[in-house]
């Protein structure tokens, strides 16, 4: 087994562990076994945090208590108590992780966490256990040191709340790659040398074996048709809700659905070869190559931090040999309160803080966030590759036109075509039944009922017989279908499924089905448009049908009958010029390529794996959230930057005075205990920012 990590592809190692590079808990390779592991890391830090927050929530109510109310509040002994298990047991990974990126000389947000969070505790157990070691003008009324024991928990707790949220959205990452391959079949049915037959699990088929498939099964592996016919579901590879027609010489997919019919099937490619298995490899290394939004602020410590350590050190040189006597104590009390007015806190919470804002904003709008990466890559995407059906479209066929030819009329014409599909499990069956439903018709059952495999049914409705399906159907029952398929040419051409009617023996007409675009299509893609969002339609689908959809809606590119694995490397193309590409789609046909974008767009209508590859899920499948999330994005990072600027602009300042510059002029020196609430202060301005996202104006709102 190996283990990823999410931030750095390369970095792969054959134990778990952290990433020597950026810190993160390296995620197991899920693309080369079945079994789901087991969340461990997840689980243990879940644990760590709520224990952490029973102690830590006391102790901060208390500690703040005693600053608002200027009394005596909790001994620095039972502070003691209930900081140091948060300290030393909570925390014991980010000192681990932080010494690691010391020892690497590869600073990251766990180096700031492991000193500002360090120096805070250790000068209150300083302060707790040795408070005669500070001079006089540093004392309580009681001749108490002030200690800071609520910070360093408060950090601790906070931070293993960060964790806790990564590692969950990190295992419904891996969950997206389960999935598909929960969608393979773990049995195939074999046909032996002797004609026999024996169901093999799946792994033990090889390319040239015979299998077996019966109605309503699966497709085992990549194959080709032997003997037979049916009709089989490909949705999950085009995301065309129409099945697909197979005889001798046809191929098959593995983990289509076969509906009616039994083939027999030679199988030619298995395993790791199958087109499940690349898409799968498709999703996992895609899902592995995104960088998340830490790596700015880690950006900002790697500077950040060596900058506070050398200035806490000259701090305690300068005032060592300059400083007034005691020097020593004043050497050490100042470049404490270097590291503690350098604490992280505001740090840690710049980004996050703006990110929760705006996840329940968008959750709001009907737009959900899975990771914070995904708001920061989707305000800079320029391109957006959209999937017709289910995405444009509503993703099912509904009846068009009912064109009579004949003596019967729409509605008696509608109604025999119901009655006989009754007894039809065929997805343009259900529509054309939903449909007399609707206009209130009311079908007879019928009866002498026959289903013939990728051509249609037959059977007696109401005393006639009738036969509905292609023209080849009709010519088997020795009907003339010339003049229907004429009158079906022009619907045709312009991508409509076309439904051949006969009634006792004689040409009665023509219905007409297609997938009808969503009714905010329109103006969802206008809004994206005048945001300077170039829009291509990919689908895999015909190329007629896709190209009616694109001129109905005004759309210049397109790119039909593409495959999964093709759509991802487009996408790629795009991405290779310069352009930041955003992909929205809802089928598993989609999921390769909502990985491979810098920003995946699910329509929350859609397969459960398109959903779980994706990074943005627009909840109801509106478009319409698209331009929303792009605003709200913009906005969230516009505030991110505000954030830091707080974080890093209190450091600014209260540094050089941590360390004593204005004492030589002034005689003023920043106590700890100032440096604390300085801290603290960068915190609730980062806090307080973060929270007006909620009232922001988006360029979405209002809208349907």
């Amino acid at each position: 087994m190996a283990y990823l990590c999410p931030m750095h592809p390369d970095v792969v190692e054959d134990v778990p562990g952290a990433c020597p590079i950026c810190g993160m808990a390296l995620d197991p390779d899920l693309s080369s076994r079945q079994a789901e592991p087991a969340d461990t890391d997840l689980l243990s830090m879940s644990r760590r945090f709520w224990a952490c927050l029973l102690l830590t929530l006391p102790l901060f109510v208390l500690a703040m208590g005693e600053i608002l109310a200027d009394g005596p509040g909790l001994a620095p002994l039972a502070q003691f108590g209930l900081a140091t298990p948060v300290v030393l047991w909570g925390g014991a990974l980010f000192f681990k992780r932080g010494w690691a990126s010391i020892r690497t000389r590869n600073l990251n947000m766990f180096t700031l966490i492991a000193l500002g969070t360090g120096a805070a505790y250790a000068f209150s157990v300083a302060a707790s256990l040795l408070p005669n070691l500070f001079p006089p003008a540093f004392r309580n009324p009681d001749g108490s040191v002030s200690v800071y024991f609520e910070a360093a928990a408060v950090i601790v707790t906070l931070v293993q709340l960060g964790q806790v949220l990564e590692l969950r959205a990190r295992a419904r990452t891996g969950s997206a790659i389960r999935a598909l391959l929960d969608l393979s079949p773990r049995l195939a049915r074999r046909i032996e040398a002797d004609g026999s037959e024996l169901e093999v699990p799946i792994s033990e088929v090889q390319p040239g074996d015979r299998l077996r498939l019966r109605p309503g099964e699966q497709v085992p592996v990549d194959a080709t048709v032997v003997e037979g016919t049916s009709a089989v579901d490909e949705s999950m590879l085009t995301g065309e809700p129409i099945p697909v027609a197979k005889s001798a010489g046809d191929r098959v997919i593995g983990a289509t659905l076969n509906e009616r019919g039994s083939l027999i099937i030679r199988a030619e490619r298995v395993g790791r070869e199958t087109l499940l298995a690349q898409i799968v490899e498709l999703v996992d290394s895609a899902q592995r190559s995104q960088a998340p939004i830490q790596r700015q602020v880690d950006l900002f410590a790697a500077f950040f931090v060596p900058a506070v350590v050398a200035t806490s050190l000259l701090t305690f040189v300068a005032w060592s040999v300059w400083g007034p006597e005691p020097r020593l104590a004043h050497a050490l009390l100042a470049s404490i309160a270097v590291l503690i007015i350098a604490c992280p806190c505001a740090l840690g919470l710049a980004t996050p803080m703006s990110i929760m804002v705006a996840l329940g904003r968008g959750a709001g709008l009907g737009v959900l966030f899975r990771n914070a990466s995904a708001i920061e890559r989707l305000r800079a995407v320029d391109t957006l590759v959209i999937d017709k059906t289910g995405t444009l479209t509503v993703g099912k066929p509904v009846l068009q036109q009912v064109l009579p030819r004949g003596e019967l009329d729409e509605a008696p014409l509608l109604e025999l075509v119901a009655g006989l599909e009754h007894g039809s499990e065929h997805p343009l069956s259900s529509a054309i039944v939903t449909a007399a439903t609707e206009r209130g018709l009311n079908p007879a059952s019928p009866l002498d009922f026959e289903a013939i495999p990728g051509k249609g049914v037959a059977g007696r409705v109401n005393g006639r017989a009738v036969v509905v399906g292609s023209a080849a159907l009709l010519a088997e029952h020795g009907i003339d279908a010339t003049r229907l398929a004429v009158q079906a040419e022009p619907l045709q051409a312009e991508g409509h499924t076309t439904v051949f009617v006969a009634a006792d023996g004689n040409p009665a007409g023509v219905l007409s089905l297609s997938d009808p675009i969503k009714a905010e299509t329109p103006g969802a893609l206008r809004s994206l448009q005048s945001a300077g969002i170039r829009i291509i339609v990919m689908s895999g689908d015909s190329t007629r049908t896709a190209r009616r959809v694109a001129d109905q809606l005004g759309l210049n590119e397109l790119e039909a009958e593409v495959l999964p694995q093709e759509k991802a490397e487009a996408i790629k193309e795009l991405q290779a010029r310069g352009h930041v590409v955003a992909m929205a789609g809802d089928g598993v046909n989609d999921a390769p390529a909502l990985a491979q974008a810098d920003v995946g767009i699910a329509m929350g209508t859609g397969t459960d794996v398109a959903i779980q590859s994706a990074d943005v899920i627009l909840l109801g499948g509106d478009l319409r959230g698209i331009s929303r999330a792009h605003s709200l994005s913009e906005a969230t990072l516009r505030n991110i930057r505000q954030n830091l600027f707080f974080a890093f602009g209190y450091n600014t300042l209260g540094v050089p005075l941590a360390a004593g510059v204005l004492y030589p002029a002034f005689g003023l020196l920043l106590s700890p205990m100032v440096a604390a609430a300085a801290m603290s202060l960068s915190s609730v301005s980062v806090i307080g920012n973060a929270l007006r996202l909620r009232n922001t104006r988006l360029s979405g709102d209002g809208e349907g």
